[in-house]
């Protein structure tokens, strides 16, 4: 069992942390108390769930202050019993902090009416300082825009991170519109259509027959490498900023051979690179 604890000043990204792990595919608990972490450690154990393989809990400072004094000693019980602890804790300059709070209508869990917003910063820095003391990986968020946080969790879980991008290679006819919720978009309607060979023409782009035709067509064979280095360089690029989901359409004229030829080559290529790889084709049925 993987836990990840993730904890920090309020207004230093926790929330965006967590749901980045949770897009990893942890499980995760927001605002857990302290008191309810060793039972629910014990329920994912003794019942071998396989939704508790990887959980995430986020702690903050409105939890019971003795129990977060002994915060280390809670986390050392656990590693004990096998579970493999990590724990990130974000921090942030107080200038930042305030700006942030001054950019929203939240309030801070530790301010009132007796207790200015700066008060509650440094009253926050104390009361978090064991679990900060206790950290596997502390993360200053001053700088860091949410896309640049999200990329640091994404590299400290790499097992998780390498499945993490789904790329859709989507085939589509031109004649019945262009699908929406594209990411990039490919018109391949100036290659040989193998419509116009009576034999091909009641096949698909995933017959051998068309795809035989279609390989010894040298526009295809340049376009097929053209949009292999093309990808090829900037769908990591995507993944780096932190994109869940690319979809890549490929358009011809009827969405039977040309497109699907090309969206099944390509996708076969792209397997070796992205483990989510999907291929669909909209016209087929």
């Amino acid at each position: 069992m993987k836990l990840a604890v993730v904890s920090g000043l309020s207004g230093a990204g926790k929330s965006v942390a967590l749901r980045q792990y949770e897009d990893l595919g942890w499980y995760c608990v927001d605002n857990i108390p302290l008191d309810f972490l060793e039972p629910l450690v014990s329920h994912a154990l003794s019942t071998q769930d396989p939704r508790y393989a990887m959980l995430a809990i986020g702690v903050d400072a409105r939890g019971d202050p003795a129990r977060i004094a002994h915060f280390a000693e809670h986390m050392l019980a656990l590693r004990e019993r096998g579970v493999q602890v990590d724990v990130v804790f974000l921090t942030a300059e107080d200038a930042i902090i305030l700006k942030r709070y001054s950019e929203t209508r939240r309030r801070h869990p530790l301010s009132d009416a007796d207790t200015s917003l700066m008060e509650a910063i440094q009253r926050e820095r104390h009361l978090l300082a064991p679990i900060a003391n206790a950290a596997d990986g502390v993360f200053d968020t001053s700088h860091l825009n949410l896309h640049e946080l999200r990329s640091q969790i994404q590299r400290r879980n790499t097992d998780a991170a390498s499945t993490r991008m789904a790329v859709q290679f989507l085939s589509f006819g031109f004649k019945n519109g262009v699908p929406g919720g594209i990411d990039f978009l490919f018109d391949v309607r100036n290659l040989p259509n193998p419509h116009w060979l009576p034999e091909l023409r009641p096949l698909t782009g995933r017959d051998e027959a068309v795809v035989a035709f279609l390989q010894q067509q040298p526009l295809a064979s340049s376009m097929l490498d053209d949009l292999k280095q093309l990808l090829g360089r900037w769908l990591p690029a995507f993944e780096a900023q932190d994109r869940s989901y690319v979809t890549i359409a490929i358009g011809c004229t009827g969405g039977q051979h040309r497109s699907v030829f090309m969206a099944e080559t390509l996708g076969a290529f792209f397997k070796s690179r992205f483990s989510q790889v999907v291929v669909t084709h909209r016209e087929l049925h």
